[in-house]
């Protein structure tokens, strides 16, 4: 017997999608400029990332950023051996 997988649905939402679209054509025709500095942005990555953080603001279905890892507890367990 056969078990079926549940399929959690998408990730990303259509909305998400569009933005991401958006920020990359703008990025390629040298549109795209970042946030706080105002230069143009050369990375895709950063392209996305524009694009996630836009449809995000908007209320689309997007999952959260992750947090950023901080790295004190491994500085002092380190320095604690030495």
């Amino acid at each position: 017997m056969a078990q079926h997988r549940k399929s959690s649905g998408r990730k990303y939402g259509r909305k998400a999608s569009d933005k991401v679209g958006r920020a990359m054509h703008e990025m390629k025709r040298g549109e795209l400029k970042s946030g706080r500095s105002g230069k143009k942005v050369t990375s895709k990555k950063q392209a996305i990332a524009i694009g996630l953080n836009e449809a995000r603001e908007r209320g689309a279905k997007v999952p959260r950023r992750a947090k950023k890892s901080t790295r004190k507890s491994s500085t002092k367990k380190s320095r604690a051996s030495h």
